[in-house]
């Protein structure tokens, strides 16, 4: 569901689980933990909103595997856990790595949930694009000083997830 809901939607659901009346937000209160708009809410957020992409390429990835191997494995006494660990992440660790990577952009580029749910509070939870947003009504410079380093990390990015494809 996170990957086709709206960030602002996911910030919003965010705040209703973890704020002070939310679902978790009034048991964490009890013991004195508040989450919304601290570092660990823009930690949340982008999680939230960048993990599907992770998942979505593991997936995509164990789904493509030859199970040949692993039922090899079994026969020849090898556990679950060996077999995971000895064949099949093995296998999949170039698409692992590059799921990261686009978990990582992803998150990166996050303005939605984050901002609804952190705050734009700078030096504190202020993002990269919460600074261009912040940026465009006082420095129009310092705006594309900041999408240029986004643009520049997307294109790095980018550039991994090609050089995996290929060195795979």
């Amino acid at each position: 569901m996170p990957i086709v809901m709206p960030p602002v939607v996911a910030g919003l659901a965010l705040l209703a689980a973890f704020g002070r009346r939310g679902l978790v937000g009034v048991w964490l209160a009890g013991w004195g933990v508040q989450i919304p708009f601290t570092i660990t809410a823009v930690v949340l957020a982008q999680l939230f909103v960048s993990a599907p992409f992770y998942i979505r390429t593991a997936q995509a990835r164990f789904s493509t595997l030859s199970r040949d191997l692993e039922e090899a494995a079994s026969m020849d006494g090898a556990s679950t856990a060996q077999i995971f660990w000895y064949i099949t992440l093995p296998l999949s660790r170039s698409a692992l790595w590059m799921g990261l990577a686009l978990c990582w952009a992803r998150a990166l580029g996050e303005f939605g949930a984050t901002i609804l749910f952190a705050g734009n509070l700078a030096g504190r939870t202020q993002t990269m694009p919460l600074l261009v947003y912040g940026a465009l009504e006082r420095d129009l410079g310092a705006a594309y000083t900041a999408a240029l380093v986004l643009l520049g990390l997307a294109a790095a990015v980018l550039a991994f997830t090609r050089w995996l494809a290929r060195w795979e």
